[in-house]
């Protein structure tokens, strides 16, 4: 599951009571890589990305753009096979997924917070707006929230070596592990860095298109379902920074939600797997196939 995050074309939220949130194509393929293209060898004829992105409304022009634009990027490689175009994702691709995909069903919230906080200060000069930006999609990815311009706060020890892999030229951050003292108040800290009444929101929109007795009635099939069910939650969870539970309201859904995508992720499986192995063509190659280019 994504932690790039998964960057794709434009910005998607989380939803509310009153709508969904707006998934972005690229999303749903990376998904539909992590359920069923983990094998390095293995490659999937690009119509059958694109039959899987017209079961979740994605049209065949915006999921060949999307296509196209991830094999720039290196978020997908191309294998050719006479006419056809077989893809798979790439083994950064892979290991992000992999790593996502641990951090998605994590605990909903903390439940043994030793009252330590992680405080990460940086400046980039205008030149490096695009490390900027992926610093700051990584940073929420980690569970920080910002406190103030530049200062970013998660309520947890994190090694923030692993959010700062691969960006260049880091001379302008500061890590500290820090407690609170005095007369700071921890409940400021929280409504400051993060706006607990839309991620509230947001869970209770998943719990009322969810936790229902026909959940997406207007989906083609489980497969359908079950990207739609991951997408959401992956957004969710991409945004819940996993607040200690004594920092929390007593009636905060996440908990709850949790349970229900657990239980809707295991009863979609069987269908889904049905569902995409009547649509998926593949192909075996090595893992370091000559022929896989961008």
């Amino acid at each position: 599951m994504p932690t790039e995050t998964p960057a794709t074309d434009s910005v998607e939220e989380v939803g509310s009571p009153d709508s969904p949130p707006r998934i972005r194509p690229q999303t749903y393929i990376l998904l539909f890589c992590a359920e069923y293209v983990g094998d390095p060898c293995m490659a999937v004829f690009s119509g059958s990305y694109i039959t899987t992105l017209g079961k979740v409304g994605v049209g065949e022009y915006a999921a060949r753009s999307t296509i196209s634009r991830m094999l720039r990027r290196g978020t997908l490689e191309k294998v050719r096979r006479g006419k056809r175009i077989y893809l798979r994702p790439s083994k950064h691709t892979r290991d992000t997924l992999e790593e996502g995909g641990n951090r998605a069903w994590h605990s909903a919230v903390q439940r043994d917070w030793d009252g330590r906080w992680t405080l990460l200060g940086f400046t980039f000069p205008e030149q490096r707006r695009a490390d900027r930006h992926l610093l700051r999609s990584r940073l929420v990815w980690a569970g920080f929230g910002m406190l103030q311009n530049g200062l970013w706060i998660a309520p947890r020890v994190v090694d923030v070596r692993e959010v700062l892999d691969g960006l260049p030229g880091n001379d302008g951050l500061k890590v500290f592990h820090a407690t609170v003292a005095d007369p700071t108040e921890v409940s400021t800290l929280v409504r400051d860095a993060w706006d607990l009444t839309a991620l509230r929101g947001a869970y209770e929109g998943f719990l009322a298109r969810w936790d229902v007795d026909d959940p997406l009635p207007q989906a083609e099939d489980d497969l359908a379902r079950q990207l739609a069910l991951l997408a959401e939650w992956l957004m969710l969870v991409r945004h819940d920074p996993g607040l200690p539970v004594q920092l929390l309201p007593g009636d905060w859904p996440a908990v709850r939600a949790e349970h229900v995508a657990l239980r809707l992720r295991e009863s979609l499986a069987r269908g889904a797997r049905r569902a995409a192995e009547s649509v998926i063509e593949s192909i075996q190659v090595p893992p370091a196939s000559r022929d896989a280019v961008r």
